[in-house]
């Protein structure tokens, strides 16, 4: 029965994994496409951290479908047999998770500040700033990473697990349940909420209509995004937690069986979340899926037909700016 419910999650975790993998390499690509080659979301600190975020994903996107890889070839994730991917995997699932989270809670902030109604804190905001807490913050993480993959190690019959108890009281008293769970999840909700209330303020607001579209364009994203990822982030957080105070050995078949089931179903939850912030766009945004069309039919397939010699008629350079520029901002 054990072996059964083993094969089962090796299966749910290969298909889940190369299923999510297809759509979020696809959509972390379009939405690094979106955010940098429209000019409307150009020197934009949103669509910068957007980018960002997007650009995270795509690499997570590979970490994770390197591990389907390896269960498809070996039969497991090879973590329990070599001791450097043990460590050098949850390092890096770690740096790319908390890059996740917290570039999230970014965005949500950055978007409270530039839609705020005093201009002092909407000027405090800049590119440039964006950058540097960038820069920052994932320095941080990666720090945050190394630290942790020195206390990984393997351990007989657990597997790759925690080897310090200190460390491990952290990751399970503080890492999962707040710096990964509760805190990012609070942040991005709270800061979502207060730019969405400043949104409902800008129409009092002498502001172009342009930048207002955008405001509520990208709030309602960054909102919506900040529910769905609580609703995908707080299963597998709760789940860690349990699994790293309460190790399951593989001598213990069963109780181990079902614990492996119950990781890949919500590990698929998180894959979610790092595959699924394009179509959400796409889904809830008539904006963001106008914004994708011009992009797709008017500059990537414009520029196919001049690479391929397709396109005979030349169009007037004037014209097609002005008309581009209009699309951009319908």
């Amino acid at each position: 029965m054990s072996t059964d419910i083993l094969k089962l999650a090796k299966q749910y975790s290969l298909y889940s994994g190369c299923i999510l993998f297809t759509f979020g390499f696809i959509g972390n690509i379009l939405n690094i496409l979106v955010f940098t080659q429209l000019k409307l979301f150009r020197d934009n600190r949103t669509a910068f951290y957007l980018t960002v975020e997007s650009i995270n994903n795509f690499i997570y996107q590979f970490q994770t479908i390197s591990v389907t890889i390896l269960t498809l070839t070996y039969g497991d994730d090879a973590t329990e047999r070599s001791l450097g991917w043990c460590k050098f995997r949850y390092m890096l699932s770690q740096i790319l998770v908390l890059t996740s989270y917290y570039t999230l809670c970014l965005i949500a902030i950055d978007q409270f500040f530039s839609t705020n109604h005093q201009f002092r804190l909407r000027q405090m905001c800049t590119i440039k700033l964006a950058r540097y807490i960038t820069f920052i913050s994932i320095c941080i993480w990666i720090a945050h990473g190394i630290l942790s993959g020195c206390f990984y190690d393997i351990q007989g019959s657990l597997g790759c697990v925690i080897s310090n108890p200190v460390w491990q009281q952290y990751i399970s008293s503080f890492f999962y349940p707040v710096l990964g769970g509760l805190l990012p999840i609070a942040i991005t909700s709270l800061f979502s909420l207060l730019a969405f209330h400043n949104v409902r303020r800008i129409v009092r607001r002498q502001i172009p209509i342009v930048r207002r579209r955008l405001d509520q364009q990208l709030t309602a994203m960054v909102l919506i995004r900040a529910v769905i990822a609580a609703c995908f982030m707080s299963p597998f957080t709760i789940y860690r937690i349990y699994i790293t105070k309460f190790p399951v050995s593989q001598n213990q078949s069963m109780q181990y069986a079902i614990a492996r089931l119950i990781q890949s179903v919500f590990l698929s939850l998180i894959n979610i979340h790092f595959s699924a912030s394009f179509y959400i766009f796409l889904i809830l945004s008539s904006r963001f899926r106008r914004q994708v069309r011009f992009l797709l039919v008017k500059k990537c397939w414009q520029r196919l037909k001049y690479l391929f010699h397709l396109n005979n008629n030349q169009i007037n350079p004037e014209n097609a700016e002005a008309f581009r520029t209009d699309l951009e901002l319908a």
